[in-house]
């Protein structure tokens, strides 16, 4: 059988020439715990070989107060224990300004910007990328934006989340010589195929982007399967977690990352335990024959 080449550690977050993890951490639900609790999830990340940390101004915010809180949180872990910030590549996002609900105006993201970096106590952030798209925003003015906050040092690279193809392929022709699109974060996992089919991994290979998969466990169900197709796609993950000696969501996060593109997970998990249990993505090695088995499980029918 082809066995497909290992995944590697680590990686380039597109063309910023900053080396990441493999894996990235999610603070969605980080938000709401003691400053204890979050510093001991922060360094069981660290410690886990994951580098890549993901937040975002309104993550926190359950639809009335809160927005802001996962930032004000990390900032109070940064607060006590500042050696941390060193230690990693911090990614935030903005541009969802609860009730409108996107503005990614340049006027806009300045202010989010900044409010982002005091929450957080911190003068520069090494990835900033707009949360979902403004489709009444001009690529330009956001391009401008972001080369603006690099010039000041507010930002070390540059990204987007959330875009349909086209969007980012009308990003990438705004974006400044010297500060390229870097990365985008779509939802990927074996339930949600949708960046292998509308061709937004293909725009990652094309341009040198980092994709970022949001929920890569499909919201959980990946772990607690519900119905025939998602028991479907667990039995064939679990085929090759049993032969490695890792678990299912292991063997998803690492089914993910096998991809051309890599590529990287966003974990989400709030439990030490389970994000330092996620490290064991790269101790399984995909054929061509196991890989495609998942994904025939999530299409629900054969390869044509």
């Amino acid at each position: 059988m082809s066995t497909l080449p290992p995944i590697p550690a680590t990686r380039l977050l597109g063309k910023s020439g900053i080396v990441v993890s493999s894996m990235a951490w999610g603070m969605w639900r980080f938000a709401g715990r003691s400053v204890a609790e979050a510093r001991a999830l922060v360094e069981a990340a660290l410690d886990s070989g994951i580098t890549l940390l993901d937040t975002a101004d309104i993550y926190g915010f359950d639809g009335s107060d809160g927005f802001g809180d996962a930032e004000k949180l990390l900032g109070r872990v940064f607060a006590e224990t500042p050696a941390l910030r060193d230690r990693m590549v911090l990614a935030t996002k903005g541009g969802i300004m609860p009730p409108l609900p996107y503005d990614s105006s340049p006027a806009y993201l300045d202010t989010a910007l900044d409010a982002s970096l005091r929450r957080m106590g911190i003068l520069r952030v090494d990835l900033y990328q707009i949360h979902r798209p403004d489709i009444l925003t001009h690529p330009h003015e956001i391009a401008r934006f972001a080369e603006k906050a690099y010039a000041l040092g507010k930002i070390g690279a540059f990204g987007v989340s959330n875009m349909m193809p086209a969007q980012t392929a009308a990003m990438l022709a705004f974006m400044p010589r010297d500060l390229p699109l870097s990365t985008i974060q779509p939802e990927l996992s074996p339930l949600c195929l949708d960046a292998i089919t509308d061709g937004t991994l293909d725009l990652a290979l094309q341009h040198n982007l980092a994709p970022m998969a949001w929920s890569p466990l499909g919201g959980g169900r990946i772990a607690a399967p519900t119905n025939a197709r998602e028991i479907a796609i667990a039995a064939a993950l679990d085929t090759v977690a049993t032969v490695h000696g890792v678990s299912r969501t292991a063997a998803a996060y690492s089914w993910i990352m096998a991809h051309p593109a890599h590529p990287i997970p966003i974990v989400g998990s709030q439990h030490v335990d389970r994000i330092r249990e996620a490290a064991d993505a790269h101790k399984v090695t995909w054929t061509r024959e196991s890989w495609y088995a998942v994904l025939v499980a999530s299409r629900g029918e054969k390869m044509p």
